[in-house]
């Protein structure tokens, strides 16, 4: 008798023990859930409030077609440099296109000393003046009328703010091409040696903005600006990188604009996220000269058709 009762007493301990174990489960799945609502609510306001910004000179509706289609897409990226009392000049411009069919990514440098016209002001200057002259508008336009391509969405950001993302990220790695002491831009004397080199955010500004210690000048500048790009997007998109979010947040909302909304983010992220597989870059090339005492470089037509004709191999 007094066997059965034992018994019957561990069965019940047994079974609360599964009641509450359950519970404990089921409240930290509520909670789990709860917490990946609230940050994909906190994304989307950002994102839809505070970042996406309408422009004139891209058709929404064809490419968001294209996205639905799964087609390929050109995206403008201009990395800003705004000071206080200037409009600023775009820093850094560069093409990346996606093409999901081929799981490949491109990431095309256009060099900001290239002499085009800028459309719109119907005068030949440095491509980067678009961006003082008439802002994104007149990017787009100069950079669709130089490469003869369609723009689909455009990213512009505050090169100060890639400061903070990396730091954001918790750093980014980087293969360092060249040995050298910064002695520019920060002026803290930075040391990058040659080899894989562990970047934070006042190191990573150091890295991209130094050209005058590089024998190709803007050329190795771009090349290291592609670098960090790409070890960004890698870093961001790495699954280490959820419980950051909340940083990585504040600082798109206060540094990018774009012409995407959360729905195209969500969109690009589930539908083009393999494009990281084959990632290539390119850096156009051309003769640098003074015209009237200002530098400028001189990009061949044969070098425009091939950049063109590269972007069409992506698209197709």
């Amino acid at each position: 008798m007094e066997k059965r009762k034992d018994q019957k007493k561990k069965r019940s301990k047994l079974w609360w023990a599964v009641v509450i174990g359950s519970s404990v489960i089921g409240v930290l799945i509520l909670s789990v859930i709860a917490y990946m609502y609230s940050v994909y609510r906190d994304v989307q306001n950002t994102v839809d409030m505070e970042v996406h910004e309408e422009v004139e000179n891209i058709d929404t509706e064809k490419t968001k077609e294209k996205v639905e289609n799964q087609e390929p897409l050109n995206i403008l990226l201009l990395g800003v440099d705004e000071r206080e009392g200037d409009s600023g000049r775009s820093d850094a411009l560069m093409v990346l296109s996606l093409n999901p069919a081929n799981d490949a990514m491109q990431l095309v440098s256009i060099p900001r000393d290239t002499r085009t016209e800028l459309v719109g002001r119907g005068t030949q200057d440095k491509i980067n003046h678009a961006y003082a002259f008439g802002g994104v508008d007149m990017s787009i336009n100069t950079v669709e009328n130089f490469l003869d391509v369609e723009l689909d969405y455009f990213v512009r950001m505050n090169m100060e703010g890639l400061t903070d993302m990396v730091d954001a990220i918790g750093g980014i790695t980087v293969n360092n091409q060249l040995d050298w002491v910064d002695k520019g831009y920060y002026k803290q004397g930075y040391h990058y040696e040659e080899g894989e080199i562990e970047l934070n955010g006042p190191k990573t500004m150091g890295y991209v903005r130094m050209r005058y210690q590089d024998p190709n000048g803007d050329f190795g500048r771009t090349q290291r600006q592609r670098q960090v790009i790409k070890a960004v997007i890698d870093k961001g998109a790495s699954f280490n990188s959820v419980g950051k979010i909340n940083e990585m947040l504040d600082v798109v909302g206060q540094n990018v604009v774009t012409n995407m909304e959360f729905k195209d983010m969500r969109d690009l992220f589930m539908n083009y996220r393999k494009t990281r597989n084959n990632f290539t870059s390119y850096m156009m090339q051309g003769n640098g000269t003074r015209i009237d005492g200002t530098y400028y470089l001189l990009v061949g037509d044969d070098e425009v058709e091939k950049v063109h004709k590269m972007i069409e191999k992506t698209e197709s």
